[in-house]
């Protein structure tokens, strides 16, 4: 007898562990590791679904109480076995169920229906098949007669055609066919994502740095060797020609590829680069897909039909079995970070698939996220950097303007006066225009227009947030509950000028047609972008230069290429420099730095405004001068003072319940059970270091416990929200403390009714 553990399809922590179940003899060919299943459940029997993870042939339990499978359900999808494995570690390291996790590395999660093309061919020969025409003539057997006139002059006939155009029906079509006179022959369809496919393109020639860096990538994979790569190339600098080389090299020695690019970036344009130099052996996976689309790509990629998988996160798990890299482009983007647990990070997940399977990684960015540079600093990672544009092409010009200048000068446009006279420049030069609006991050910080002065908590050195409540309108800081009231002047300066900051794209569209009437102008934010093809739509009509100005959010600055654009307008930097959280001035220099990467990229000279309340905050000067390594040095520095990752680690731990007071009490208690593990660890630990089985870095490293505090936004239909936050050089420490709290629920009534979620180094506040 064989015998399935199987993890039920209920994401419930007390469902969280594998049952025993016996696979009867006509099921055992189905039943393969990672096949979908029913079975009885419970002292009711009630026929439920789960997932196979293993099978054995040994009993866990007397086999009198082992029920059987009562069925592998047919159009499921199976998971690999590796891919099992990844979810067991996804579970291990990041929280949340199994059954979650397994759920995260099926990115298709059921068959869709197949599209085929029937195609009737003869089978009898022309003089069988004249002798059969003469006697359905006689017999007068008009759709007969039509039919075999066609196939006897086309010798094959679409199905659908012979039903619709000739009028022949299903049941004649069947009763030839089992006369032998025919055959149907079936070919399935894939519905392909990629239209408007153009000519395959020769590659280009690369620089002689970018040639460097290839040969040694390519040297080291012959070599055997399989490591995590960073390249840190400047915007222009032709990341993409090194990735395509790279490619090219892995796919020859009959691998295949992942390449992850943020969502937002994921673009026509982006993909028809990659389509020109490999052509149909490459597909893409995005959220934009009908499931059937989704579906046949997730086949063609099992079936080995496709050797390149373009796409956003999700398309990290596709099922390819020779996978040989795994690329991710503009690593340092938030969206690679997972929103609903298990909060994963794709960076970490692309590793430790690769590992498994013995595949290289590519990280590539023009602004790196700080754990990727200092790991590469350290020596994990191995680097590479492209320090200069291809073709010779100069960085923009970048100009810093003081709005607190322009303020005095009774300019209260949201455009300074140096962007209005360049922009007058542009229109009457028919070049294009760029304006980006930093809302990333927003989160109703208040600042002072006289002198640029911003409410900051005393303690974090993060923005306080503007909230209004029942007592008074009030600040409050979201990383240690710390509050004061609204000001009604400013404490620096005096000024009354003194409030939330804030302005909508529209609003900015809306203003650039009253200040510029003879300008084309296309908006790009949720909005205008909501329909299927809403990016596409607007990204190509800027391309064709049916418009001068492109207003939008930080989804105009990823990776596009717009060579007639020659300059770029940041209205406002500061909306994401003092939002309420500790990446807020990384988030900062990432978003000016792809923003000035736009201007300038062919013939035309590049020009870029950043108007700004804070022209001397090193975020904003280092991104002027494009000055990536001067910008990390300062933030490293603040992020080692402060304890923040990447030189520490946090773990967060997210209550939410109906009844606030229940989540407030399971919060308190939360915090006590740390503090219990905490105590526990610090005994464990000196016991350790006795026995040199420690570093000593890691015994002298407290465990800093911050809340439990009010989420950032408390209530959420009707739900309350409670954070907890843990700090610990350690991420060993931390996944060890995650480990415990689950159990801790497990075993706590007072957990009844609330929801937990785990967050490793958040990337944004709670």
């Amino acid at each position: 007898m064989i015998y399935a553990d199987i993890i039920v399809d209920i994401s419930v922590d007390n469902l969280d562990k594998t049952y025993q179940f016996a696979v009867p003899k006509h099921l055992e060919e189905k039943a393969v590791v990672g096949a979908l299943v029913k079975f009885p459940f419970g002292k009711a029997n009630r026929i439920i679904k789960g997932y196979i993870i293993s099978l054995s042939q040994t009993p866990k339990i007397d086999i009198s109480y082992i029920k059987e499978i009562s069925e592998v359900v047919d159009d499921a999808l199976v998971m690999e076995s590796h891919l099992i494995k990844l979810a067991s570690w996804i579970r291990e390291q990041y929280g949340a169920t199994l059954n979650d996790a397994l759920k995260v590395v099926l990115p298709v999660k059921q068959t869709v229906k197949m599209i085929e093309k029937r195609t009737i061919c003869l089978q009898w020969s022309k003089e069988e098949t004249e002798n059969l025409l003469k006697e359905v003539q006689r017999k007068g057997y008009k759709a007969r007669i039509r039919f075999l006139t066609v196939l006897l002059d086309k010798g094959q006939l679409d199905y659908e055609e012979a039903i619709h155009q000739y009028g022949i029906t299903r049941p004649v079509i069947q009763a030839m066919e089992e006369q032998g006179v025919i055959r149907v022959e079936a070919k399935t369809l894939y519905r392909n994502p990629i239209k408007n496919k153009q000519e395959m393109q020769k590659p280009v020639t690369l620089t002689e740095k970018q040639q460097e860096i290839v040969n040694d990538f390519t040297k080291e994979y012959e070599e055997g060797k399989r490591r995590t790569y960073l390249l840190h190339g400047i915007t222009g600098s032709g990341k993409t020609e090194v990735y395509m080389e790279m490619m090219d090299h892995v796919l020859k020695q009959g691998k295949q590829v992942i390449l992850l690019i943020p969502e937002i970036a994921l673009t026509y344009q982006t993909v028809m680069r990659f389509y020109k130099r490999f052509g149909d052996r490459i597909s893409i996976m995005n959220s934009r897909l009908s499931k059937g689309e989704r579906y046949d790509q997730y086949l063609r990629a099992k079936q080995g039909e496709i050797d390149i998988m373009i796409g956003p996160r999700s398309a990290l798990f596709t099922p390819f079995e020779k996978l040989g890299l795994i690329i991710i482009d503009e690593e340092h983007e938030g969206s690679y970070k997972s929103e609903m647990p298990p909060k994963y990070h794709a960076r970490e997940v692309a590793i430790y698939r690769a590992s498994l399977l013995e595949a290289s990684v590519i990280l590539g960015s023009a602004t790196p996220s700080l754990e990727a540079y200092k790991r590469a600093k350290d020596g994990e990672y191995k680097l590479y950097e492209l320090k200069e544009r291809v073709n010779q092409a100069a960085l923009p010009k970048v100009y810093i303007v003081d709005l607190r200048e322009e303020l005095k000068k009774k300019n209260k446009s949201i455009f300074s006066e140096k962007l209005k006279e360049l922009i007058q420049d542009r229109l009457d030069k028919k070049e294009q225009i760029m304006l980006f609006l930093n809302r990333r991050g927003f989160a109703g910080f208040v600042s002072c227009r006289s002198c640029g002065h911003v409410m900051k908590c005393p303690h974090c050195d993060v923005s306080l947030t503007y909230h209004t409540g029942r007592r008074a309108d009030q600040l409050v800081c979201h990383y240690c509950g710390y509050e004061e009231p609204m000001p009604k002047k400013c404490p620096s300066c005096g000024s009354p000028y003194i409030a939330t900051f804030g302005t909508g794209t529209q609003k900015v569209e809306e203003m650039v047609k009253k200040e510029f009437p003879s300008a084309r102008v296309l908006r790009m934010d949720m909005d205008t972008t909501a329909g299927k093809d809403g990016h596409e739509k607007i990204l190509s009509a800027f391309a064709k230069q049916e418009a001068d100005i492109l207003v939008g959010t930080q989804m105009i600055v990823k990776g596009h290429d717009f060579g007639n654009v020659s300059l770029v307008g940041i209205l406002a930097a500061d909306l994401s420099l003092y939002a309420n959280d500790y990446r807020a001035a990384e988030k900062t220099f990432q978003l000016l730095t792809q923003a000035a990467g736009r201007a300038g990229r062919s013939k035309n000279n590049g020009e870029v405004v950043i108007q700004t309340y804070s022209p001397t905050n090193y975020s904003v000067t280092t991104a002027a001068v494009n000055d990536y390594v001067g910008f990390y040095e300062k933030e490293i520095l603040f992020r080692t003072m402060m304890k923040y990752p990447p030189v520490s680690n946090i773990l967060v731990a997210f209550l939410t319940s109906k009844n606030e007071q229940s989540v407030e009490q399971a919060s308190e208690l939360f915090k006590a059970a740390v503090l219990d593990y905490k105590q526990q660890e610090c005994v464990r630990l000196e016991q350790a270091q006795e026995n040199e089985s420690i570093s000593e870095d890691v015994i002298k490293e407290e465990l800093e416990i911050i809340g439990p505090v009010k989420a950032n936004v408390a209530k959420v239909n009707d739900i309350y929200r409670y954070v907890l936050y843990m700090k610990h050089m350690d991420y060993i420490y931390l996944r060890n403390l995650k480990n415990f709290m689950e159990g801790f629920i497990e075993y706590s009534k007072i957990f009844n009714g609330c929801s937990v979620q785990f967050d490793f180094n958040p990337m944004s506040s709670y």
